[in-house]
């Protein structure tokens, strides 16, 4: 997989960072909400650079854990909401007059 050079900006550093190509539109709104979310934190609060990049880290995380729990939330739903019409059609299926 061919990677692509892109330049980022992070608490207003300039960074280079490598992503897969046809990814660096991805790569640039995630270092974009990265950045608004370190700003709004050191706004909100008196604290060194790395405890500011270690508490948006752990927030970051945190909020994938959530979003994971509720995908394989929703995703058990789905599975037993298939189930349940497979079921029904089968049932269905069942009393229909043979040809």
């Amino acid at each position: 997989m061919s990677t692509q050079a892109v330049e980022i900006q992070v608490l207003g550093r300039k960074l280079k960072v490598n992503c897969p190509t046809g990814q660096e539109d991805a790569l640039r709104a995630a270092a974009t909400d990265f950045d608004q979310r370190l700003k709004d934190m050191s706004a909100r609060s008196n604290v060194s650079v790395e405890q500011l990049l270690i508490f948006t880290g752990l927030n970051i995380s945190n909020e994938l854990h959530l979003e994971r729990q509720q995908h394989n939330r929703n995703a058990e739903l789905i599975s037993n909401k298939i189930n349940s019409l497979e079921e029904n059609l089968d049932k269905v299926l069942q009393y229909q007059p043979k040809r």
